[in-house]
Order: structure tokens, then C-alpha cells, then sequence
């Protein structure tokens, strides 16, 4: 497996500080003190960053371990910017809302150089995956000398 140094692991728990931070002064201040007019999406969408904050939590911990959620984290925005925010800005139709969104994804490019991307692939691309079903053990056989 690729060694990660001491180094790329305090850089990790930045990251993880930073998504940590962020969504504590973001998101948290709506989720305990929204109203019942509070739009279903917008309730989902802030239940699951108040999740990743807390799971982020965990990274500072276990860097490595948690390494999914700073992924997940990255990858939810590129897909957004790529899918959401790039036709709309395409077609000229980037409001004030979506494009507050599109600074908030943008600024998660910093999460970029801080992750570990030769363990990254070496533990999620190159590494063996979990067996799909039960392997039968094999008997050992006595040898008699």
C-alpha cells in the first residue's frame, strides 16, 4: 500500500477542518433554527451537509479512514458545477442563487492538492475489492510424516 507522510496527513485534517468549519457556520445555523415553510429539498440537502460536517469530524481523527467524505464531498460539487451550473451558465440563465452555489463548489478546489491521489488510487482502484460471495475453505489435508 502507498505510504501517506505525516505531512499529507496534517494536510488531510486541514481539509477536513475546512469542510468541518465551513459547513458549521453555513448549514448549521439553518438546521436548528429553520421554520415549518422550510422546502422539503432544502431540509434534505441541509440534513446531508450537517452529516457530512459531522463525518468530517471524524477525518480529523482518521484521516485516511475518512478519506470517502472529503471524495464525496469533491465529487458531489464537480458533478454539480459540470451538469447543473455549466449548462445553465451556457444558456445564460446562472441566477444570483445558483451562482452563490457556484462559488461555494468552486472554493472546494482547494481540498484538491491536499488529497492523497497515489492512495487514492491505490487503495480504491488498484486494490483487490471485497469478495461477492462466501469462498469455500479448503480442508487442510494432514501429511503424515
Amino acid at each position: 500500500m502507498t505510504e501517506v507522510s505525516m505531512v499529507r496527513l496534517h494536510a488531510l485534517r486541514a481539509g477536513y477542518l475546512f469542510i468541518t468549519g465551513g459547513l458549521v457556520v453555513t448549514i448549521w445555523p439553518r438546521l436548528v433554527s429553520h421554520g415549518p415553510e422550510w422546502p422539503l429539498m432544502n431540509s434534505v440537502v441541509a440534513a446531508m451537509l450537517g452529516a457530512l460536517s459531522l463525518l468530517s469530524l471524524l477525518g480529523l481523527r482518521y484521516p485516511l479512514q475518512m478519506l470517502f467524505v472529503m471524495l464525496f464531498d469533491l465529487l458531489w460539487k464537480i458533478i454539480w458545477l459540470s451538469l447543473v451550473a455549466l449548462p445553465l451558465w451556457l444558456s445564460d440563465r446562472l441566477d444570483a442563487s445558483s451562482m452563490s452555489t457556484v462559488v461555494d463548489c468552486v472554493v472546494a478546489a482547494v481540498l484538491i492538492p491536499l488529497i492523497p491521489w497515489r492512495y487514492v488510487v491505490a487503495r480504491y482502484i488498484r486494490a483487490r475489492g471485497a469478495p461477492w460471495r462466501a469462498v469455500k475453505a479448503v480442508p487442510e489435508t494432514i501429511i503424515h510424516a
